[in-house]
């Protein structure tokens, strides 16, 4: 199996989330995890990124082409910029297809934050 079609298989509702880090209240954050978690919701942190990543993960099929998503209010290679973040922190992965490029959010990456954040220990 190539590298995009693993890529483009979809993310089982049944699939075990496994926290990129402990979660919060089960004790202090390594520097380490602090660092990976904060790049996160720093990448989350601007509305744009905010939207596109809502448009990712909202969009049918769990993936989106740049150019339905591209409507946010700013311009392409501002779009572009702000999805490099979004990736570079670990929210989002793409594959190019011929001249687009198709995003899908990083598998399980919100129910690894939202456990992360669980004060449930």
């Amino acid at each position: 199996m190539s590298k995009s079609e693993v890529a483009q298989l979809p993310v089982l509702e049944s699939e075990i989330v496994v926290p990129c880090c402990p979660p919060i209240a089960a004790g202090e954050l390594s520097q380490a995890d602090a660092e990976k978690m904060a790049a996160m919701f720093k990448a989350l942190s601007d509305p744009v990124r905010l939207r596109l990543f809502s448009k990712v993960a909202s969009h049918p099929g769990g993936e989106a082409c740049v150019c339905d998503i591209a409507d946010v209010g700013v311009s392409q290679p501002t779009v572009s910029h702000h999805l490099k973040k979004l990736r570079e922190a670990g929210l989002l992965t793409s594959e190019r297809r011929g001249t687009w490029v198709y995003y899908q959010v990083a598998p399980s990456v919100v129910a690894a934050m939202s456990a992360m954040l669980d004060l449930r220990t």
